[in-house]
Order: C-alpha cells, then sequence, then structure tokens
C-alpha cells in the first residue's frame, strides 16, 4: 500500500473539523433567530466531504501519515457518516430552532461525526484510541445538551460507562504495544506471532470492550436504552448512530489486520458478543412501553447481526462489503425511525394511535422504518442481512445464522406492536387517553423537519434495497 503525506487526502474530515470551527466562532457572534445559518454550514461542510470522498475513492488505496488507511473501507465509511450527518443535521432542525445552544448542538455533531470517521480508517493504536475519544466526549456533552428530564442522568451514566471504556481501551492499546513492540496494524500483527499470547488476549479484550461501548454491543450497553428514553429523540438518533459506523468497521480493521487468530482466537469471541447482543437486547425489548426505550434496544440487537460479519473478517470474501452495506441500510433506517418519534412527540407506544389516520404518509415512514429494522422487503437492511448470513456461512458460523433467524422472527413480534398501535383507531380505546394522545399526536406537521426527514430517509431505505446489487458492487471492490 502506497503511503502518503498529503493533507489534501483528508479533505473530508478537514471540512468536517473546518466546519465545526467556523460554526462555533460563528455562533458565538450570530443572533439566536439566525443561528440557522449553522446548520446551512454543517449541511455545506457534509456535501463538501461528499464530494471529496466521491472522487478519493477513485483513486488506488493509500495511507495517510502512516497511520491512517484510505481504501474502500474507509471511504464508504465517510460516505455513510456524511450523509447521516446531513439527516440528523436536519432531524435536530425543530430540536434547537431558537434554542440558546443551537450551536452547540450542531458542532458537536459535527465531531462525533469526525470521531466516527476517524475510527473507521484507523490503522494504528495511538490514532485508533485518539479517534475513540473525539468519537465520545462531544457525545457526552450531546447526551446532556437537553439538561432537562432525565437527559442529565442518561447523560451522567453514558459519561461514566465512557471513563471507564475509555481506561479499559488505553489499558489494552498499552499492552498490545508492549507485546507486539509497535502501534502500527502491520508491525502489531507480525509482533504478536511472537510475544506472549495471553497478555496479547488480555490487551485485545480490553480494546474490544471499548469499541463494543462505542458500538452500544453487549456486555457494555446499558447505557443505550437510558440514553435513548432520556433525551430528545434527535439526541438519540446521533447516539445511537454515528458512533456504531465507526466503531464497528474499527473492530472489523483491527481485527482482520493486526490480530492473527491463531494468537488469540477472536472470532470465537466475537461470534459469542454477536449471539448476546441480538439475543438479550430482543428479549430486552418485548416489555418495553416507551418507543424510544424499544428502539434503544433495538439498536444493540443491530449490532450483534452486524457482528456477524466481523466475527469471519478475513474468513469470508463477503465479510467487508456485508458489514459497510448492512452498516449504510442500519444508519439511514434507524434515523428514520427516531424521526417518525421526533415527529409526533410521543414517546409511548399507545402515543401512537391513530397516526395513520392523523398523518398517513408518516405512518407509512414508520412501517418502512420498523419493519425494515426487521428486514423486509425490499428495505437495505434485508439485503445487509442477507449478505451477512451468506458471509457468516461462509465462514463456518451456520449456528449463529440459525440463532440470527430466529432471532430476527422474534423481533418482528414487538415492532408490530408499534405498527398496530399507529394503525389502530384511537376513537376505540377505553382507558381515557385516546383524546389526548389524538390531540398530540396531531402536531406532527408542526415539526416539518423531523416528518420531512423521516420521509426522506424512509425512502432513502427503500431506494438502497433496490439498489443493494449496484452498491454492494462499488463497496465489494478488492482493496
Amino acid at each position: 500500500m502506497m503511503v502518503d503525506s498529503d493533507p489534501t487526502a483528508l479533505i473530508p474530515e478537514i471540512a468536517l473539523l473546518l466546519g465545526a470551527v467556523a460554526g462555533l466562532l460563528l455562533g458565538a457572534w450570530t443572533p439566536r433567530r439566525r443561528q440557522w445559518t449553522i446548520r446551512v454550514l454543517a449541511a455545506l461542510a457534509a456535501t463538501a466531504g461528499l464530494a471529496a470522498t466521491a472522487v478519493a475513492a477513485t483513486r488506488p488505496p493509500e495511507m495517510v501519515f502512516g497511520t491512517y488507511v484510505l481504501d474502500t473501507a474507509t471511504h464508504t465509511t465517510r460516505a455513510i457518516v456524511l450523509v447521516t450527518t446531513l439527516a440528523l443535521v436536519a432531524l435536530c432542525g425543530d430540536t434547537v430552532a431558537g434554542h440558546r445552544r443551537e450551536t452547540e448542538f450542531v458542532v458537536l455533531v459535527q465531531l462525533g461525526a469526525l470521531g466516527s470517521m476517524l475510527l473507521g480508517g484507523a490503522g494504528d493504536l495511538i490514532l485508533l484510541f485518539a479517534a475513540f475519544l473525539l468519537a465520545s466526549v462531544p457525545l457526552y456533552a450531546l447526551a446532556g445538551w437537553a439538561k432537562q428530564g432525565t437527559a442529565t442522568e442518561a447523560a451522567l451514566k453514558y459519561y461514566l460507562a465512557g471513563a471507564l471504556a475509555g481506561v479499559t481501551t488505553l489499558a489494552g492499546v498499552t499492552l498490545l504495544f508492549g507485546v507486539a513492540g509497535a502501534t502500527g496494524y502491520a508491525g502489531v500483527a507480525e509482533g504478536l506471532t511472537r510475544g506472549p499470547g495471553g497478555a496479547a488476549a488480555v490487551g485485545l479484550v480490553a480494546v474490544l470492550a471499548g469499541l463494543a461501548f462505542k458500538a452500544g454491543a453487549v456486555p457494555a450497553h446499558f447505557w443505550v436504552p437510558d440514553v435513548a428514553d432520556g433525551t430528545p429523540p434527535a439526541v438519540a438518533a446521533v447516539i445511537t448512530t454515528l458512533p456504531k459506523i465507526g466503531a464497528l468497521v474499527a473492530t472489523y480493521r483491527l481485527l482482520d489486520s493486526a490480530v492473527p487468530a491463531d494468537v488469540v482466537d477472536w472470532p470465537l469471541l466475537v461470534a459469542i458478543l454477536a449471539a448476546a447482543s441480538m439475543t438479550l437486547a430482543n428479549l430486552a425489548a418485548f416489555a418495553q412501553t416507551s418507543v424510544l426505550r424499544l428502539l434503544g434496544y433495538s439498536t444493540v440487537s443491530q449490532v450483534g447481526y452486524l457482528l456477524m460479519a466481523v466475527a469471519v473478517a478475513g474468513h469470508a470474501p463477503l465479510a467487508q462489503p456485508a458489514l459497510l452495506f448492512y452498516l449504510a441500510g442500519y444508519a439511514v433506517t434507524n434515523v428514520a425511525a427516531f424521526a417518525v418519534v421526533a415527529a409526533t412527540a410521543q414517546r409511548s407506544i399507545d402515543g401512537h394511535r391513530g397516526l395513520a389516520r392523523r398523518d398517513p404518509l408518516l405512518a407509512i415512514a414508520l412501517v418502512v422504518a420498523l419493519l425494515g429494522l426487521v428486514g423486509t422487503p425490499p428495505t437495505a437492511v434485508l439485503f445487509g442481512k442477507l449478505v451477512v448470513f451468506t458471509a457468516a456461512v461462509d465462514g463456518g458460523l451456520a449456528w449463529l445464522v440459525v440463532l440470527a433467524v430466529l432471532n430476527t422472527v422474534a423481533s418482528l413480534f414487538y415492532y408490530l406492536r408499534v405498527i398496530a398501535a399507529a394503525f389502530s383507531t384511537a376513537d376505540n380505546d377505553h382507558d381515557g387517553t385516546a383524546g389526548a394522545v389524538d390531540h398530540a399526536g396531531s402536531g406532527s406537521r408542526s415539526r416539518p423537519w423531523a416528518r420531512w426527514t423521516a420521509l426522506g430517509t424512509a425512502t432513502l431505505s427503500l431506494l438502497l434495497g433496490v439498489g443493494a446489487g449496484v452498491v454492494l458492487a462499488v463497496v465489494g471492490t478488492p482493496t
């Protein structure tokens, strides 16, 4: 792989950074009624990054400054993160417009997105940890942005879990460096074959614990439902989507490039994490009455399916394309689900009763999003799951595929609870809440940013599904 020191190779990352810094400076001098311009600036930065990514994707793989890998995985991660950032900036419009901390919200989203992108391309342990921090610290602040209700408690839980995960990750990086005598992934892979396997295993487990926290996987998942339910839907959408993209690609790259499976049996370890994540999260989701908390557990289960591709990294040709395509489908579909909740301003399942009568298009977006998360044709997640399952079978994990299929069928039931409520007639409810729910839910059109984001991302999920063959051909390009 060619080594480059040209900073222009990092234009997508630089665009996000400049957008965040310029937005913070301009926001300090912009009247509150005009701070929407900061969101426009963020959208322009993300658009410029997408254009630069498209150009960079035509070049051969290279390593920038000896630590940052530019290949198909990195370019795809960039594209997913930037498109997701555009959707999230649109989604937050109703939440932050006129708020005294509107600028801070947008800047924190951009910094978290930048950290996720750097995670996906990290080819060095030091850069991996630096990117971990950048993908974490801004989101801690974002979790407490609302400073009302349970947001403060959610932010505290998130921060404390993140502090522990950060220390654990740093300890793991230190151990791996001590055993391998190098921080670059190629040097780590070579050094681990000569060092003590026990120390390497402990170091890897520690690093994986930190990445599991960022991805929201079991056993570092307990903060996810609390943050999803305790923050505004726009904030929950950011935290349950952006960091997962970079964390899962980073995990794939680390295991595939830096840790030989004959030194540490990481495929079995990751397969167990995948099985635990999808199963425990689905079981927990059945008992939820809050849509946001249900979606929080849903994101944990989705990570379980995604980890199946990671478990067969280097052992199945479809593993990397499957992971990247599934991530793209998951990102837009998850944002669509949270956008519907933001548009209705209803956190409970009962609060969505009668949605199909009040706003048919929004109800359709809800169906696309929730059935999309299950994996129903022709949504993107369906084809993502099919390719992941194929890769897992090719990699010798047929038992995990059987468990994943059972979990997929089981998850349909708790998603259908929300859909059934949306298509029920609120007037038929006799619990005394129908009138209040109908009145509250009738204002979805007064939250146009959330509504149009829901419709747009749901449509994108369908388009990705229809064009799955083309997208898979692009992300499956050998690197």
